[in-house]
C-alpha cells in the first residue's frame, strides 16, 4: 500500500518539508477554503498540486471534496451543486488526480466529546461520551424530541453533569462536538446547527440513502469516464446522533450502494476506526467481501467502553494496533487484495492507505497539535502500520 498523509494546505502546522523524515510517500489533501456546493477551479488545483511537488510529493487522494447540505437533502441548490461537483472532478482529472474521497454524513462530519482526553501513558486521545453528548443534545442543543433517544439513567445523568459544568467546560462541550475538520469552515453555531436539523425532519434512513444513490447516479458515471475513483467514509460514529439517520455504518449499507451503482468508480473507503466501533465490525471480512471496491484505506484503530447503551458505546482513540479492530489481519487481507489485482492487470493495484488520527504524544502535548492529527502519533501509528506491511508483503 501507497503510505499517505493527511495535509490540511497552507496552515497546517506540519510543514510538509517534514514529512520526508516521517517516511511518507504521498498526500491526501483538499481545498478546504472553497465552500460546499462551489467548484473547485483549474487554478486552485494546480496551485496546491505544484506546492506539493515543489516539496516532491504527489496529490494521491482528494480529502474530502465535500458533498452539500443542499445534495444531501435535495433542497434548493442540489442542482447546481452536483454540476459543481461534476466541474470539481474534471479539473482533478485535468491534472491527473483519480482518487476522491467523501462522505454523506448529515450536518456533522466526525463526532467527538473530549479531543485530548488524558491517557494512562500521559498521552492524550480523543474520546466520545454518550452521557457527555447528551449533555449537549438535551441541555445546551435543547433539540425537540431529544428525550426520545437516551434512556432515564442517561438523562438523569447527563443532568447532573450539566448542572456541575462551568460555563467554560459547557462551552468547550459544543465546541468539540462541532468543531469540524481542521482547514475546514464548517464550524456550526448551536443556532446553526438547530437551523439544519430543521431541513432533515423529513428524512429518514431510506431517503437519506435514496438521496445519496441520486447523487452517485450522477456524479459516478462521470468520474468512471474520466478514469477516477470515488469513495465514500464511513459514518462517524457508525450510529444515529441528533436524530439523523446513517447510511454507511456497515458492510451492508455499502453492499446496497455500490450495487445501486454499479460502476467501478463508485468504491469505498475502509477506515477501521469508524466502522470498528461498531461491534460487529469485522475488518478481514469487509476486505474479503468489498475488496475489488475499496478505493483508499484509513487505518486506525478504536476501543469501545462499556457505557449506558449498547447500540451507542462510548470509545476513543486507541494506538493503532491496540483498538477493536484486528489491524494485523486486516492490513494482511489488504495487501492479499492488491496482489489478486496485481494479477489481473488492473492499474489500481496498489491501495492509497493513511495512518488516521492518532493519540497525541511527547511533543505532540501542549495544545498546540491539531486534535487527531498529531504528528507524533500518526507518525508512531505509520511506522506500526508499515511493519505490519513490510511482514505481509
Amino acid at each position: 500500500m501507497k503510505q499517505c498523509w493527511r495535509w490540511f494546505g497552507p496552515d497546517d502546522p506540519i510543514p510538509l518539508s517534514d514529512l520526508h523524515q516521517v517516511g511518507v510517500q504521498g498526500i491526501v489533501t483538499a481545498l478546504h477554503h472553497i465552500p460546499p456546493g462551489r467548484p473547485w477551479d483549474d487554478d486552485s488545483v494546480a496551485d496546491r498540486q505544484a506546492a506539493l511537488a515543489a516539496h516532491g510529493f504527489d496529490w494521491d487522494v482528494v480529502e474530502s471534496l465535500p458533498v452539500s447540505e443542499d445534495i444531501k437533502t435535495q433542497t434548493a441548490g442540489m442542482k447546481s451543486h452536483i454540476e459543481a461537483y461534476k466541474s470539481s472532478l474534471q479539473a482533478l482529472a485535468t491534472r491527473g488526480i483519480q482518487v476522491v474521497c467523501y462522505n454523506f454524513m448529515p450536518i456533522l462530519d466526525w463526532t467527538r466529546t473530549a479531543l485530548r482526553a488524558p491517557q494512562p501513558h500521559g498521552g492524550a486521545a480523543m474520546l466520545f461520551k454518550l452521557e457527555d453528548f447528551a449533555v449537549f443534545d438535551l441541555h445546551i442543543l435543547q433539540r425537540e424530541d431529544a428525550v426520545n433517544d437516551y434512556s432515564e439513567g442517561t438523562r438523569e445523568a447527563a443532568k447532573r453533569r450539566f448542572f456541575d459544568m462551568t460555563d467554560d467546560t459547557k462551552a468547550q462541550l459544543q465546541h468539540n462536538i462541532t468543531a469540524g475538520l481542521p482547514g475546514a469552515n464548517d464550524q456550526w453555531s448551536v443556532e446553526d446547527v438547530r437551523t439544519l436539523l430543521g431541513t432533515y425532519a423529513e428524512i429518514g434512513p431510506h431517503r437519506l440513502r435514496s438521496n445519496l444513490v441520486d447523487f452517485l447516479s450522477e456524479v459516478a458515471p462521470v468520474a468512471q469516464d474520466l478514469g477516477m475513483r470515488l469513495c465514500c467514509h464511513p459514518d462517524d460514529p457508525p450510529f444515529s446522533l441528533l436524530g439523523l439517520p446513517r447510511v454507511m455504518s456497515s458492510a451492508s449499507d455499502y453492499v446496497h450502494v455500490l450495487q445501486a451503482v454499479d460502476l467501478p468508480a463508485n468504491g469505498a473507503t475502509l477506515c477501521t476506526g469508524s466502522l470498528g466501533v461498531a461491534v460487529d465490525f469485522d475488518g478481514p471480512e469487509f476486505v474479503h467481501r468489498l475488496g475489488s471496491r475499496i478505493h483508499f484505506a484509513h487505518l486506525r484503530n478504536t476501543r469501545r467502553i462499556q457505557g449506558s447503551d449498547t447500540y451507542r458505546p462510548d470509545f476513543f482513540e486507541a494506538p493503532h494496533l491496540d483498538g477493536d479492530t484486528d489491524m494485523v489481519a486486516t492490513v494482511r487481507a489488504l495487501m492479499a487484495e492488491q496482489k489478486r489485482r496485481k494479477e489481473q492487470g488492473r492499474d489500481d493495484w496498489q491501495i492509497p492507505m493513511r495512518p488516521d488520527h492518532g493519540q497525541e504524544l511527547l511533543t505532540d502535548l501542549g495544545g498546540h497539535s491539531t486534535p487527531g492529527y498529531p504528528l507524533i502519533g500518526r507518525m508512531r501509528g505509520l511506522a506500526e502500520l508499515r511493519g505490519i506491511t513490510a511482514a505481509c508483503s
